[in-house]
């Protein structure tokens, strides 16, 4: 995509003309530049927008279910907990415990 440039030649004309007529004609030479520009703007296509991630709306029942799982995280901890002592003593309960929590981390903190 190319841009529309003013005409060097136009303008080294204009410049010309300006310094022929003399300083009483300032005005009506600022003026027909100024119009050649905002022709030249107003002839560039518009820079597009842009684009943003939609938001989509949450359902009501689609909530976050940061709840639920500290819940069943819980009601599993129990037997876990007793087949890692029977099994591996203090440290099998150490990491079933780590594994436990690292899950519940991740989640929470999960992007969303």
């Amino acid at each position: 995509m190319t841009t529309r440039r003013l005409p060097r030649e136009d303008l080294a004309a204009a410049l010309a003309a300006r310094r022929e007529l003399g300083p009483d004609y300032d005005a009506a030479f600022i003026e027909t530049v100024v119009d050649r520009i905002e022709e030249a703007l107003d002839a560039r296509p518009a820079a597009p927008a842009p684009r943003r991630r939609p938001r989509v709306p949450r359902a009501s029942g689609d909530g976050d279910h940061g709840l639920l799982l500290a819940v069943l995280s819980m009601v599993a901890a129990i037997p876990l907990s007793a087949i890692a002592v029977v099994n591996a003593g203090g440290l099998g309960l150490f990491l079933a415990w780590s594994a436990i929590v690292l899950i519940n981390i991740a989640y929470n903190f999960r992007p969303r």
